[in-house]
C-alpha cells in the first residue's frame, strides 16, 4: 500500500500572521477619516473619496483596495468602490451597530501595551493595571461607550431569555462593572418594571448615566460607585449581569465577586454572566486564548476561563442550574439561579 501523500509544509500561515496588526489599523485608518460613511450614497472612485475625506489619492487608493482584499468593500469594473454587507452593517458611524470605536480602542490603547509583551511575559506584571482603580479608570472611560454595540445584541438576548418584557412585577437589576451600562439597558428598554443599580468606579459612572439617558432609560439607573470588592451592592435584586469582567478580575478576585453577588439576589434570582471563553484543554478556542494575553498585558491576574471553570465556581458559591445561552456574541452567555427559599 502506498503511502498517503504528505502535505507540503509552508510559511504561508506565519507570513500572513506577521501581518495580522496591519488589519485593525488599516480599519480604522478608514473609519477615522470616514471612507465607508462616505460611501453610504452610493459607489466612488479613490479620487473621489480621496476630495470628500481630504486625504491624500494614494493613501485612499492603498486602504480602499486594502479593504477590497479583506472582503469589507469590492469594486466594480470601473474602480469605483462600494460598501459589503458587513461594512454596511457595522462601519457606518451613524448606525447603532457601528463597531468603529473598537479599532480606534485597539490602535490607541491595546497595541501601546502590547509592544511591552516581551517585557511582561518576563516578569509576570502587566504593563499597566488596568483592573486597579488609578490607571483602569481612564482606560475604561475612553472606550466603553465605543463598544456598547459589541454586548447590546447579547443584552436583548439576555432580555428575551429572562422574559422581561412579560414581567408583571418590579425587576431590580444588579449592572456589576457596568461601564456604558449596556446590560442593565438592555432590560429597562424591555419593561417598565425594571430598575437598574448600576455599580462601577466613579470616574466611569458619567459615561453610565449619560448612555442610560441617551438610550431612554436614565430615569430608571441609578448608580452606586466604587471598587467592586468594597462597596455594598444591597439585597433582593432578581437579576445581576456580569459583562466581561471576570476576566480582568481573575479567579481569586472572581470567586469572592460571585459570593457576593449571591447574596446580593433575591431567592431564585438570575446571575448572567458575558465572557471570552476557552475550551477546557486551552488548546482550540483561538479568541479566548488571544484575549488570555490581552489580560497579561493589561491585569495583575486577569485571565479567561471556561464554561466548565466557572460553572464551578457557580456552583462553590451556592448557585444551581449553571447553563449557557447562545447569544451574538464572543461567547454563549451563563447564567444560574440562586436557590429559591
Amino acid at each position: 500500500m502506498a503511502a498517503p501523500a504528505q502535505i507540503p509544509v509552508t510559511p504561508v500561515r506565519l507570513m500572513q500572521f506577521a501581518w495580522g496588526y496591519s488589519v485593525p489599523l488599516v480599519i480604522e485608518a478608514a473609519v477615522r477619516h470616514h471612507l465607508f460613511d462616505a460611501l453610504e450614497s452610493g459607489p466612488k472612485s479613490a479620487a473621489e473619496l480621496a476630495a470628500e475625506a481630504a486625504v491624500s489619492e494614494r493613501g485612499a487608493r492603498a486602504v480602499l483596495n486594502a479593504l477590497t482584499g479583506l472582503e469589507l468593500l469590492s469594486k466594480d469594473a470601473e474602480g469605483r468602490y462600494s460598501l459589503t454587507a458587513e461594512s454596511a452593517a457595522f462601519l457606518l458611524s451613524a448606525r447603532p451597530s457601528f463597531l468603529g470605536g473598537l479599532f480606534k480602542h485597539v490602535s490607541t490603547q491595546l497595541i501601546p501595551g502590547w509592544l511591552n509583551l516581551n517585557t511582561v511575559v518576563q516578569t509576570g506584571k502587566p504593563a499597566a493595571a488596568v483592573n486597579a482603580e488609578a490607571a483602569g479608570t481612564a482606560f475604561f472611560h475612553e472606550f466603553v461607550e465605543d463598544i456598547f454595540p459589541m454586548s447590546y445584541p447579547s443584552a436583548q438576548v439576555l432580555a428575551d431569555a429572562l422574559g422581561i418584557a412579560e414581567a408583571a412585577a418590579p425587576v431590580r437589576v444588579l449592572d456589576i462593572a457596568a461601564g456604558s451600562g449596556v446590560w442593565g439597558i438592555a432590560l429597562a428598554q424591555r419593561s417598565p418594571q425594571v430598575r437598574v443599580t448600576a455599580v462601577d468606579w466613579p470616574g466611569v459612572l458619567d459615561v453610565t448615566r449619560r448612555t442610560a439617558a441617551r438610550c431612554g432609560v436614565g430615569e430608571r439607573v441609578e448608580t452606586l460607585a466604587g471598587d467592586l470588592s468594597q462597596v455594598e451592592f444591597g439585597t433582593g435584586y432578581q437579576v445581576a449581569t456580569l459583562g466581561h469582567i471576570l476576566h480582568s478580575e481573575g479567579e481569586s478576585r472572581g470567586r469572592k465577586l460571585l459570593d457576593k453577588v449571591y447574596h446580593a439576589l433575591a431567592p431564585g434570582g438570575t446571575i448572567a454572566i458575558a465572557e471570552f471563553l476557552v475550551d477546557d484543554a486551552r488548546a482550540t478556542a483561538s479568541g479566548g486564548l488571544l484575549f488570555a494575553v490581552n489580560m497579561l498585558v493589561n491585569t495583575d491576574e486577569g485571565d479567561t476561563f471556561s464554561f466548565s471553570e466557572i460553572a464551578a465556581w457557580l456552583r462553590d458559591s451556592g448557585f444551581e442550574n449553571p447553563r449557557t445561552v447562545e447569544a451574538p456574541g464572543p461567547s454563549p452567555l451563563i447564567l444560574a439561579n440562586r436557590a429559591k427559599a
